[in-house]
């Protein structure tokens, strides 16, 4: 038998006591795994810099190395955020409708868990964390299928948190590591109808396209983040600056940073050079289309498949377009759905672009960096679905939830 199979059989087994514990069960688990992490943080981070010194011989890139690190202030945050889960209301029970039948049948639809959910991510062990929270706090079992960039990491996090597990109601076996870095257990995971009952990618497009593509698992899609932000001919200076700064630096290897920017060409015209000499002073390399370039000669050109580029990194595309109505098609075109802003001062075009752009989350004068279940208030997300169906945007507690219908009756029969 192999590891997934094993592993996966053991999470069913353990989802089949989740759906019958007590909320108070849960949020006990979930203090004591977050006290187990600050606890044993020196461990987690020696087991990080194994996979930092890894990532760093093999050429991982600086952005990439980021989102990878481990550090105290970073445990600390992680742990809080299981603290915050175990003090969100738990949706398992919740009663969304409850209506009587002329034939006196009661019918009542409730929230239930998902049962085992798979997840496959990339190189962010603070994903380890956030989605074993988010899983265990709706009483379902958890598959974790991480990147082995961050093996040693998450490791050393499951050991962890499965300490903590082993003096909780919730048993050890909800919660599976696979460590197998062979891109067959990923492949497996795909295919197992009957133990896994919904998978979740997180992580760039390949990854994100090969369980879509190719899973009999249903899947709920997190996308790719190719998000823009449109600076109208009315938006202040400054707040357009500073919106685009922290949308594209202040953390670039995430989903909900900024790719590329669209300028409005009398914005352009008077202020191009100063937008672009903020973004080069934070070391953002800049690539344009022709009108940018004709401002500013010294930008590298942005080539065709570029503007459906994630980067995640220090690079910015810049577009100068004349209208509301160019920037709207730039993002039908190139967006992946996921967060898109404007920064204007015009009510009318803000309530546009908030109508008409088809995207997850959509923001007026506020930096995409925001698309975050933490930011949100819901404690940390399991993924930002861009997909339309089950759930979209950040991922909290209620999308790991499915409902069932319960009804009541005194004898009734069907005629």
């Amino acid at each position: 038998m192999s590891e997934v199979v094993q592993k996966s059989k053991l999470a069913k087994q353990a989802a089949q006591i989740m759906g019958n514990l007590t909320t108070e069960q849960k949020n006990q688990a979930l203090l004591l795994m977050a006290d187990a992490l600050v606890t044993e943080q020196q461990a987690i981070i020696e087991a990080n810099a194994k996979d930092l010194e890894r990532g760093k011989q093999l050429g991982t890139s600086a952005s990439l190395l980021d989102r990878l690190a481990l550090n105290e202030t970073r445990i600390a945050a992680i742990a809080e955020g299981l603290r915050q889960i175990a003090e969100l209301p738990d949706p398992v029970g919740d009663t969304l409708e409850d209506f009587d039948r002329p034939n006196g049948l009661r019918i009542r639809k409730i929230r239930v868990p998902l049962g085992v959910i798979g997840i496959i991510y990339e190189a962010r062990p603070n994903v380890t964390v956030d989605a074993a929270g988010l899983c265990l706090k709706t009483g379902n079992a958890v598959v974790l299928r991480g990147g082995s960039s961050a093996l040693f990491s998450n490791e050393k996090i499951v050991e962890v948190l499965h300490g903590a597990l082993n003096r909780s109601a919730i048993p050890a076996d909800a919660l599976q590591l696979i460590l197998s870095a062979d891109r067959s257990s990923v492949d497996e995971m795909l295919k197992l109808n009957g133990l896994i009952d919904v998978l979740i990618p997180r992580g760039g497009h390949s990854l994100i396209q090969n369980v879509v593509n190719n899973a009999s698992v249903p899947v709920i899609e997190t996308g790719a983040g190719v998000c823009h932000t449109f600076i109208d001919e009315s938006a202040q200076l400054e707040m357009a600056i500073s919106i685009g700064l922290n949308a594209k630096a202040q953390r670039p290897s995430v989903c909900n940073s900024m790719e590329t920017l669209l300028v409005h060409e009398s914005v352009a015209s008077k202020h191009l050079n100063a937008i672009a000499e903020a973004f080069t002073g934070a070391n953002v390399e800049l690539r344009g289309d022709q009108q940018a370039r004709a401002l500013i000669p010294s930008m590298q050109n942005a080539a065709a498949p570029e503007w459906a580029t994630e980067y995640g990194d220090y690079i910015l595309n810049v577009k100068v377009v004349k209208d509301l109505d160019e920037a709207l098609d730039h993002i039908r075109e190139f967006g992946t759905m996921h967060s898109e802003c404007i920064v204007t001062e015009d009510a009318s075009h803000a309530e546009r672009f908030l109508q008409e752009v088809d995207a997850a989350a959509v923001y007026h004068n506020a930096s995409t960096r925001f698309t975050d279940g933490f930011e949100f208030g819901f404690g940390a997300e399991i993924g930002i679905s861009t997909q339309k169906l089950h759930a979209r945007g950040p991922m909290g507690l209620p999308a790991l939830t499915s409902t069932k219908y319960r009804i009541y009756g005194s004898g009734q029969i069907r005629q």
